[in-house]
């Protein structure tokens, strides 16, 4: 059965209009014969691909390759050229910062604002509002004028609406790059629910390790054209080129000789006793000849829970890595696991977290299930 798309982008062109600068003196405009003139330049030239429902999309490309302008173009804030774009869906849109809220309204004021537009009635937003509010965080600050709010408030404010709204369609520009670490994790469990709810996520990022973790597939984006749709770790090494051929640092973390991916786990909710089994790729620019994998699981409040060690070795330059915990020890919570690869005692990368939830039926507290037998 062919699969139905949220999101087809069809032969997408969107064209604006760059001004020179205009002489800065009638002196200078006569000495000159300076005129203003004004030229075209395509943003965006022929754009084509489809996101089937349920999939998670990245758009990956260097600063003015045209990703946030392809994410308005999809998201209706502004019409292509040429060329259409087909949505089946309600969208929920965190563009550049603090798009959507108005500075001079206050925290609530802007949720109740941008839920409106998104379709909900006044019943409807209180209801969920309270939700929005714990999960910005932003409690003591949420009757304050936003224009008061830092970069990190607003994307508090601004995901806490989007996902709380419930949209069949999530679209993400680079909100995730700011905020402190936790937050950060808590964006990427919700997002995590929200791919395991069969939802549709398109993210625009600068991050090949961001992609590789949340993605299905990835877009390169470069000067506007559309140059790579495929795997994500493919994708990573066109990005790299095309950084390399413009004399732009490659970021850090693509410049690791070694990469782990986010590791993969079979299913999110587990009870103690239970086996889990996570699988995690790897690339390698050099043969690997006995690299070992340490585990590492860590609790919500990023206090380490437990490490696994003797896991075997690793060998090659591209491969996956399987491991199954057995008799899972944890007691009732979230869970953040982790694979590293070692070279002796020194560290060559370490993977993204993947989170998994513990639930017990019965009363209990502290981090482990202890078996104690009386007599």
């Amino acid at each position: 059965m062919t699969p139905v798309n949220a999101i087809e982008v069809v032969g997408v062109t969107k064209s604006f209009v760059r001004h020179s600068e205009p002489a800065k003196s009638l002196k200078e405009r006569v000495l000159t014969l300076r005129r203003n003139t004004t030229t075209r330049f395509n943003a965006l030239d022929d754009i084509r691909f489809d996101v089937p429902m349920g999939s998670s999309i990245g758009l990956l490309g260097h600063n003015g390759s045209g990703k946030s302008t392809l994410l308005k173009c999809i998201a209706g804030t502004i019409r292509p050229s040429s060329g259409s774009v087909r949505v089946r869906g309600r969208i929920a849109a965190l563009l550049e910062l603090g798009a959507g809220f108005h500075p001079d309204l206050t925290g609530r004021e802007n949720v109740f604002l941008n839920s409106s537009i998104l379709g909900f009635s006044r019943a409807q937003i209180e209801r969920i509002f309270d939700d929005i509010v714990e999960f910005s965080e932003l409690g003591p600050f949420i009757d304050s004028q936003v224009k008061h709010y830092s970069s990190g408030m607003y994307a508090r404010l601004g995901f806490a609406v989007a996902v709380n709204v419930e949209p069949q369609i999530l679209l993400i520009d680079e909100v995730l790059a700011v905020g402190d670490e936790a937050f950060q994790r808590k964006c990427l469990d919700r997002i995590d629910r929200f791919q395991h709810e069969g939802r549709t996520l398109l993210l625009v990022t600068h991050s090949p390790d961001l992609a590789r973790q949340i993605c299905d597939r990835v877009v390169v984006l470069d000067h506007g054209s559309q140059v790579f749709d495929g795997d994500p770790s493919e994708a990573a090494a066109v990005y790299r080129r095309s950084l390399a051929q413009r004399g732009e640092p490659v970021p850090e973390s693509m410049d690791r000789p070694v990469r782990i991916a986010a590791p993969e786990i079979v299913d999110r909710i587990y009870a103690p006793g239970d086996s889990l089994e996570l699988t995690a790729a790897f690339e390698s620019d050099r043969m690997l000849r006995g690299a070992r994998p340490r585990l590492f699981v860590h609790a919500n409040d990023g206090a380490l829970a437990a490490t696994a060690e003797d896991l075997g070795t690793v060998d090659g330059t591209s491969g996956s890595i399987k491991l199954t915990i057995h008799d899972l020890p944890f007691m009732e919570g979230r869970y953040h696991a982790t694979i590293a690869l070692f070279d002796d005692d020194t560290e060559l990368d370490r993977s993204a977290a993947h989170s998994f939830d513990v639930m017990t039926a019965g009363r209990g507290v502290g981090r482990f299930r202890l078996q104690v037998t009386v007599g």
